[in-house]
Formats: structure tokens, C-alpha cells, sequence
């Protein structure tokens, strides 16, 4: 079905004479009177009827013309909503680390949107493991992901926006905690509280005691490291974690950790294979340029 032909109908329809609705629509009279035929034969059944040098409507009118003016306003929605995102607004599905949530990804967002007062957009945000994010990336879910490097086999572009580094967190008065830095080897003989095996920090940790030929003791395990750290703190043991805001707020001693040396780097990734909207890409951007005041560097 023609939409102006359907946009011509709902006019005649408004407006009631067939010369002022071919007038405010800028054709021709026998333009529209050919539009209305075409309808009416198309759909079968008389749309309009004369009443004097009027116009109206018949049943069978009053009926298609909910329906057109229904049509066309879901139409204008959706050109309008396109057109918006063509130019660099609309929603942008963020997932992340837990890790990354507290302060880094809310300030990108918050920066983002700041130097872009006049624009509609919108962000999602989803926190969860690097296999979750990768699964969600894989399954539309999420425009970008920042997570843990992603197997090369995957496929996926990943580019290093954040560092950190790990500690080792003791309680108070624990024999280690007057020191200024540990190796892991020192700390192999204690009890530790450790992440599940299904946590990608727990093979992290696992390959740092290896490269020293030592195995920790394993008292504990479980998947979060907030949880972790509050074991810690109540005296289940000791624990190799990453930096972050909570080792602040508990009764625990946190130690640099001096050998082996380790960095954890954090990624952005999308899949080049899907379409990235204006607004993901213009967000991408963003944090690959620098441009949120904070490039690569230490969380």
C-alpha cells in the first residue's frame, strides 16, 4: 500500500474538501482523486462520500482511518527514533566487571553524557564475569563489554583501557601484616580464603603461586571478591585480590605483593563482526581516546 497515498487519505479525511486537502498537501486535485481510487480499490470498499461540495467519511472510511492514522504515526515514530540514532543518540548496552563499577564505568558514562547535554541517550548496565559479558556480547545483549582479555579464538577486538594490580590482604595482627611488601612464597604457608575455580581471578592467582614452585593452602573458597576480602577480615585466612575501594572500609591489612610481578589488564571489546550503533561507536571512541580525563593507567 502507498504511504502517501495513505497520508493524502487521512488529510482528505481531516480536512473534508477535496480542493483544500489537495492544496495543503501541495498536488494537484486529480492527484488525490486518483490516490482515493487506488485505495478504494484496493481495499474494495467506497472510502469516502459526497454531501453538498463537501466530503465525509463512510463507515468503511471511519473504520481504515483509525487504522491509517495509527500506521503513520508508528511510521513518523520510527523515522524519527532512526534518524536520532544516526546521530549519535539513542541506548548504549554497557556489561562489565564488578570491579569496574564502583567508580570507573559510572564516571565514563557520567563524562560521556556531560559533554553531550543537547543529545538523547541512554545507557544499560550489566555487571557480571568475563564469561557472562563474552556470552552476552556473542548474544546482542551488550554493545561493549569491559572485561578480562577474551580468547583470541573468539574472534573479538579488545583493546587495554585499565590496569591493576592485586595485594595481599591479611587481618590484623596476623604474622605478615607489619610488612611493607610480600612474595607470595611467604605467604604460601598460611590458611587462604580463595576464589572459586570457576572464577577467572582463581587462575590468576593459581599461576602466580606456580611460577614460584609453591602451592597455597587452600582453607575456603567462594566467587566474590567483596566476600573475600570480608572473610579476610573476620579471620578466616589470607587472600591474593585486586585493589579496589572496599579494602578500606574492613579491619584488614592490605600488602603490595613484591614477586612474581603481576598486572591485570581490563578490555574493551566488541565484535566488529555485529553493527555497533552511532552511539556505541561514538561512546567507544570516547574511552579510547582519553577523552574522559583518566587514559589507561592504574584503577
Amino acid at each position: 500500500m502507498n504511504l502517501d497515498y495513505l497520508r493524502y487519505f487521512v488529510k482528505l479525511a481531516q480536512v473534508g474538501h477535496y480542493t483544500r486537502a489537495s492544496e495543503q498537501l501541495n498536488i494537484s486535485q486529480p492527484s488525490l482523486s486518483h490516490a482515493v481510487r487506488q485505495l478504494e480499490e484496493e481495499l474494495g470498499v467506497p472510502l469516502f462520500e459526497r454531501q453538498g461540495r463537501n466530503t465525509q467519511l463512510t463507515q468503511f472510511g471511519e473504520e481504515f482511518l483509525d487504522c491509517a492514522v495509527r500506521t503513520l504515526a508508528t511510521l513518523d515514530e520510527g523515522v524519527i527514533s532512526l534518524r536520532r540514532k544516526a546521530k549519535g543518540e539513542g541506548l548504549i548496552r554497557l556489561g562489565f566487571l564488578r570491579v569496574l563499577g564502583t567508580n570507573y564505568v559510572p564516571r565514563l558514562a557520567a563524562r560521556f553524557l556531560a559533554a553531550r547535554p543537547d543529545r538523547q541517550i541512554q545507557f544499560t548496565f550489566h555487571s557480571g564475569r568475563t564469561q557472562e559479558l563474552l556470552e552476552g556480547l556473542a548474544d546482542r545483549r551488550y554493545d561493549l563489554v569491559f572485561c578480562s582479555r577474551p580468547a583470541p579464538e573468539l574472534g573479538l577486538t579488545a583493546v587495554p583501557v585499565r590496569a591493576q594490580g592485586l595485594v595481599l590482604i591479611v587481618p590484623p595482627g596476623h604474622p605478615l601484616a607489619g610488612r611493607a611488601g610480600v612474595s607470595l612464597a611467604e605467604a604460601a604457608p598460611y590458611p587462604m580464603v580463595c576464589f572459586s575455580r570457576d572464577s577467572g581471578l582463581r587462575a590468576v592467582v593459581d599461576e602466580l603461586f606456580d611460577a614460584l614452585g609453591v602451592r597455597p593452602q587452600v582453607a575456603w573458597e567462594t566467587e566474590e571478591d567483596q566476600v573475600v576480602a570480608g572473610l579476610v577480615a573476620q579471620g578466616f585466612g589470607i587472600a591474593v585480590v585486586p585493589e579496589m575501594d572496599v579494602l578500606h572500609q574492613l579491619d584488614l591489612v592490605a600488602l603490595p605483593i613484591t614477586a612474581p610481578p603481576y598486572r591485570r589488564d581490563f578490555f574493551l571489546v566488541h565484535d566488529d563482526r555485529l553493527f555497533l550503533s552511532p552511539a556505541a561507536r561514538e561512546f567507544r571512541k570516547f574511552v579510547l581516546s582519553g577523552e574522559d580525563g583518566c587514559p589507561g593507567g592504574p584503577l
